[in-house]
């Protein structure tokens, strides 16, 4: 390089000239497209439902569900304005259906899950089955399943709902369909998906349709059973207290194969160790009260409370004089299937 040539001049103007050809310089970007560690702009966020339901109740009295299609107050990252993200590959949203309303049938190549949040006596239907919602109970709608909402009850419902809208708009591959009519024909009765598939057993003539589990609605009961047992038989990991994982029974893998989701019981006392992993990781409170520490932030959460932990951000968990129960849900499937996936925990 000649030595009278200011270098910061000259590949200033070279960056330029190179850019009238839709060039740009790898040595300018290389830190932030292979970092050490993961950065992610999302930051840690709680939302405390009892501050948001006022807003929420209010948009039943302006929109109806037919109007809306899906009456959804998304929960948007602060790091991610403008996204409709609460991570960069995954969506939430609390969504309302008021009494009297049907949520139009309709089909999409994203996949969801719905934890009920509040309230009892509406359903989801899922290619021709119903299925009661009570609080604390886990329900998916496969990728492109029909799929519809409705409440015959005398009292607003509230789920929240989980999606990879960001992981199919990275891939560009999203398609969605109206069904003709509002409501799918019911063709199977209730209970039905659980009873042939929700025992460790498979009919004979079993034939996945998709990737995800042909069981489409786990009963909180059950799921908070299961982790007494698991509680009574083994001992409190130092982390995660009784965490389990909820599985596609026909292959043992995840429910959904691009979202995880996972129940855990913190018992009383708890002072957990800190830990991080590469899935950015959203969790809901359905039972007691707690600290999660994230970084260096601290925050307090209570039934119905709704957090993120962003990517490789280490936390912790902490329990006064209450058990809690957490739902949480995150994109480790697909991380795992990409052999991306990390995780540390304290030393």
């Amino acid at each position: 390089m000649n030595q009278s040539v200011d270098p910061g001049a000259a590949r200033a103007d070279y960056y330029r000239r190179i850019g009238e050809h839709r060039l740009t310089p790898l040595w300018e970007a290389m830190s932030a497209l292979v970092p050490e560690e993961p950065r992610s702009p999302c930051v840690p966020h709680l939302w405390r439902y009892d501050d948001l339901r006022p807003a929420l109740m209010e948009s039943g009295t302006l929109i109806t569900a037919r109007e809306a299609v899906r009456r959804v107050l998304i929960l948007e990252n602060p790091g991610l304005p403008g996204s409709s993200a609460i991570t960069q590959s995954l969506y939430a949203g609390l969504q309302l259906i008021m009494p009297g309303e049907v949520a139009p049938s309709h089909r999409h190549t994203q996949t969801a899950l719905r934890l009920i949040v509040e309230g009892t006596g509406a359903y989801t239907a899922v290619e021709g089955e119903r299925s009661t919602m009570h609080p604390g109970d886990f329900i998916l709608t496969p990728s492109w399943t029909w799929h519809d909402h409705g409440n015959p009850a005398t009292e607003p419902v509230v789920w929240l709902d989980g999606l990879d809208i960001p992981t199919v708009r990275f891939f560009d591959c999203g398609f969605a369909e109206n069904l003709a009519t509002e409501t799918q024909p019911v063709v199977r009765p209730e209970g039905d998906a659980l009873a042939r598939y929700g025992a460790n057993l498979l009919p004979v003539d079993f034939r996945p349709t998709h990737g995800a589990s042909p069981v489409f609605a786990y009963p909180y009961d059950r799921s908070r059973e299961a982790l007494h047992r698991l509680s009574r038989a083994g001992e409190v990991d130092a982390c995660h207290g009784h965490r389990m994982q909820f599985i596609n029974p026909s292959t043992g893998g995840p429910a959904m194969p691009t979202i995880g989701a996972y129940i855990q019981w913190l018992p009383r006392g708890f002072d957990g160790a800190r830990y991080r992993s590469t899935d950015g990781t959203i969790f809901h409170a359905i039972e007691g009260r707690g600290v999660v520490e994230i970084g260096d932030q601290r925050f307090e959460f209570g039934p119905r409370d709704t957090f993120v932990v962003p990517s490789w951000q280490p936390y912790r968990f902490v329990t006064g004089g209450d058990d809690a129960v957490l739902f949480s849900f995150s994109d480790r499937p697909v991380q795992q299937a990409l052999h991306l996936w990390r995780e540390a925990r304290a030393s």
